[in-house]
């Protein structure tokens, strides 16, 4: 019996996932009747291909739960199989331990120890054997030193594999989708190019972001913006002759999902833009925002495409209390089968476009506001033309919903990190971290922490001091592989519309902002810092390993992770109090980190450089917000792998 086999999703069908060297851990509930003992593998299938990428052979975690490692080598459908047979040595072997134990005869077990080794053929080229076999027949010798020899590992392994098996067993295959790096791991910095000018304008600002370390650039909407029921400054429901509208209600006479906004700059401006993002080591992602202001085309061309009131109006989207005039949602589902097709066609060809022009990331906006029959339609579709694209998810949504969208097939997600600020209870760091590390949706829901974005202040942000930005980006880039800021972040922007939402005030969806990046209060030096921290530590390119330790002031997180080869590990230590200097003990699980328990060893505290010398378990631990709101510790030279 092969049975509750990981990764997997909930559905049948869908993929798991996992990136391009990656350590996949693979396990499932193998047993059978009896008393014989089992083994087996696991074996990973790129695409159609019949020979395996990977094979990893299984180990007993006991309670009949078994795991492997699996580590894919390309990008693209994988096909994951565990197969499982009686270990007909092990077996022999078990029984013959007992019976000397117990003081009785195994003269029975010595002739099958003879045919077991003759079952494999000729053996004079592996020593163990031929010698296990003269033991065997050596009835000079005493009972335990007669199969000694046959116990030995290098006997084992010349028996071990399928092919002497007659009950071999294979699971049937689940999928995993396997994507390049970037899915899992990587920095984002998102801007609004028009507060820059256009294209131009951001193109001098590349250079700064990826010295400062981040590998995607975000753009939301680069489209023409529609004029009817354009949106003022705040929000206002009036907007002024130089207001320059949402960039999400897309579409205007210049064209629509595939046109750019004319005060942006032309399709070549926009190529030069990739090409000088890609010069500096980074990527673009766009935004795929699938609605339409009441002047795109596609009002005109297919009212049908659009949900229509008793009266026969276009409806607008609307999200009480928020009201959207300047956006018209779509209807993925219009009557006709045929508008049905012509419309999701319609949606693939906006990122045929883009991927021809560059782009391989998109951020999706309210993904979950659209049928998950659509986005499985469409991400396979892509991926199967395109394997290296990714999506973001950007649905702020109920739990199972954005479960659901990753299991559809979305490259990341974002999450509810941004209303995550306690280390304990339901609601917690702790308790959130591991559910995404280490519960069912780990598996497929790859997690992009956002401490903020155009549309979310969240507490602690909102009027607070610097040193909650600083505590709430470490927070953002070592616990989640993928992390992201929003431009203006750096400058702590963080006045509120109101007590009573998260909106900005003045907020930069409604109008263009001028920032001034030189300051000497910028906390671009931080971010610098983390992103070069983040290169250079392979334990945080992956989230699965994070594991927390005790500590016995609340206000004070921490925890570790390690890389997948166990050779790199990092200490996180964060004071979530942004106003008042915190202390307290550390209690570290040293066994998980491979740290010594019976001497003295050293830490390098990335961000001060300064070195500490800990022994045993329980270290002092004091953090002054004004000074230093976290610790990221290299304890690479102290784990005892």
């Amino acid at each position: 019996m092969i049975e509750d086999i990981r990764p997997r999703t909930p559905s049948s069908g869908h993929f798991a996932k996992a990136v391009v060297g990656e350590m996949v851990r693979a396990s499932a509930v193998v047993f059978k009747d009896g008393h014989d003992r089992l083994t087996g593998r696991v074996l990973l299938f790129a695409g159609k291909r019949k020979v395996p990428e990977s094979v990893g052979v299984l180990t007993a975690l006991g309670d009949d739960e078994w795991e492997s490692v699996v580590v894919p080598k390309r990008i693209g459908p994988h096909r994951l199989v565990v197969e499982a047979w009686t270990d007909p040595h092990a077996t022999w072997a078990h029984k013959v331990q007992a019976k000397l134990e117990a003081g009785q005869p195994i003269d029975l077990e010595i002739a099958e120890g003879l045919a077991l080794l003759d079952s494999i053929g000729p053996n004079g080229t592996v020593p163990a054997v031929t010698a296990a076999q003269r033991a065997l027949l050596d009835a000079s010798l005493e009972d335990a030193a007669r199969v000694g020899p046959a116990l030995e590992a290098d006997v084992a392994a010349a028996l071990w594999g399928p092919a002497l098996a007659p009950d071999l067993t294979s699971s049937p295959s689940q999928p995993l989708w396997v994507d390049r790096e970037r899915a899992l791991y990587g920095a984002w910095y998102e801007l609004l190019p028009r507060s820059f000018g256009g294209f131009k304008g951001v193109v001098e600002r590349v250079p700064d972001l990826a010295a400062l370390g981040f590998d995607v650039l975000y753009l939301p909407p680069i489209h023409p913006i529609g004029s009817t029921a354009r949106k003022g400054r705040n929000n206002t429901l009036t907007a002024g002759p130089d207001d320059p509208g949402s960039p999400w209600a897309i579409g205007g006479r210049e064209g629509g999902h595939t046109a750019i906004h004319p005060e942006l700059g032309t399709i070549e401006d926009f190529l030069q833009l990739v090409a000088e993002v890609q010069a500096h080591g980074m990527e673009l992602a766009l935004d795929y925002a699938l609605q339409c202001s009441p002047d795109h085309p596609w009002v005109s061309e297919h009212p049908e495409w659009f949900h229509h009131r008793p009266d026969g109006s276009i409806a607008c989207a609307e999200n009480p209390p928020k009201v959207y005039q300047d956006i018209f949602p779509i209807n993925f589902w219009p009557p006709a089968e045929a508008d049905r097709v012509a419309l999701w066609e319609a949606c693939k060809e906006i990122l045929d476009y883009w991927i021809g022009h560059g782009v391989a990331i998109f951020r999706v906006d309210n993904p979950h506001t659209k049928p998950v029959a659509f986005w499985e339609w469409l991400i396979l579709a892509v991926q199967q033309e395109h394997p290296e694209v990714l999506f973001l998810s950007e649905a702020f949504t109920r739990p199972k919903v954005m479960a659901r969208l990753a299991e559809a097939g979305f490259s990341q997600s974002y999450t509810y990190f941004a209303w995550r600020t306690e280390q304990h209870g339901p609601d917690g760091l702790w308790a959130y971290l591991e559910e995404l590390a280490h519960g069912p949706a780990a598996d497929y829901m790859r997690p992009n922490f956002w401490p903020s974005t155009p549309d979310i202040l969240a507490s602690p942000l909102r009027y607070g001091p610097p040193a909650a930005f600083a505590l709430r980006l470490v927070l953002a880039a070592t616990m989640s592989p993928s992390y992201g800021v929003y431009s203006g972040f750096e400058l702590y922007e963080n006045l509120p519309a109101s007590e009573h939402n998260e909106e900005y005030l003045n907020s930069e969806k409604y109008e263009i902002k001028e920032r001034d990046y030189s300051r000497p209060d910028s906390l671009a030096p931080l971010m610098s810092a983390l992103n070069d921290i983040r290169r250079r530590h392979p334990a945080l390119h992956r989230l699965r390993s994070i594991r927390f330790h005790s500590t016995t002031n609340p206000a004070i997180i921490a925890y570790s992770k390690v890389s997948d080869d166990g050779f790199d590990a990092v200490l996180t230590v964060v004071n979530l109090d942004p106003y008042w200097a915190q202390d307290g003990t550390l209690y570290l699980d040293l066994g998980a980190l491979g740290l010594p328990s019976d001497r003295s060893f050293a830490v390098v505290d990335e961000l001060s450089g300064q070195r500490y010398h800990w022994f045993g378990d329980a270290s002092y631990i004091r953090l002054d917000p004004s000074r230093q709101v976290a610790h990221i510790l290299d304890l690479g030279e102290a784990i005892t792998w």
